[in-house]
């Protein structure tokens, strides 16, 4: 699987979706996982680049996006990516002529994740974090990656937002968190597929 964090950008001279899943990366989600990290520039046209070629080079059974808000003050799960409305310039002062990621795409497309049930495990495992849940990613670059990333992959995509640093949590934190959700998810990704493979035999 993969996680990407995202570069600087607007008041973020240091981005901590980049720093958290450095973090993750020291840290390792065990033996079993193979995770590949990349920062992602803030930028329309190499998004629209990148996903597919990393998803064409890894093929990975998951893929988790790491972005910062200015607003949020919780770990959040974003459950659905937005194809409209994307107004606001990037780094390269750039903005799609038709403020949408893929023409003709439909309006919103749900993680096959259930973040509900990722939530609620994770709230349940003592982390100093608390883990919330949005359907609205922002119409800037994060919702433009997990939308592109989406429809790229069907569904096999999942989103988190986190603070910026010491807004309250540290570059620590911030990484536990994501290893602890990336497990949950990655958990049930496998419980959800394998029930989808009994219906499929029988």
């Amino acid at each position: 699987m993969y996680s990407a964090g995202f570069g600087p950008f607007g008041e973020h001279a240091v981005n901590a979706s980049w720093i958290a899943v450095q973090e993750l990366e020291k840290l390792g989600l065990g033996d079993g996982v193979d995770l590949y990290v990349y920062e992602i520039p803030v930028e329309y046209q190499t998004v629209q680049r990148l996903i597919p070629a990393l998803w064409k080079k890894h093929s990975p059974q998951l893929v988790v996006h790491v972005g910062v808000s200015g607003m949020a003050t919780t770990v959040t799960l974003e459950k659905c990516g937005h194809n409209v409305g994307y107004k606001g310039l990037d780094n390269c002062r750039f903005c799609p002529g038709s403020q949408c990621c893929v023409e003709g795409g439909p309006e919103c497309i749900d993680s096959i994740i259930d973040t509900d049930a990722v939530c609620k495990r994770v709230s349940t495992l003592g982390l100093d974090v608390t883990v919330t849940i949005s359907k609205d990613a922002g119409r800037y670059l994060c919702d433009f990656t997990y939308y592109t990333s989406l429809y790229q992959s069907h569904g096999r995509s999942a989103f988190v937002h986190v603070p910026p640093l010491g807004k309250p949590y540290t570059a620590e934190q911030l990484g536990r968190a994501l290893q602890a959700i990336i497990e949950e998810m990655l958990d049930v990704l496998e419980h959800s597929e394998g029930k989808i493979n009994c219906r499929h035999e029988h």
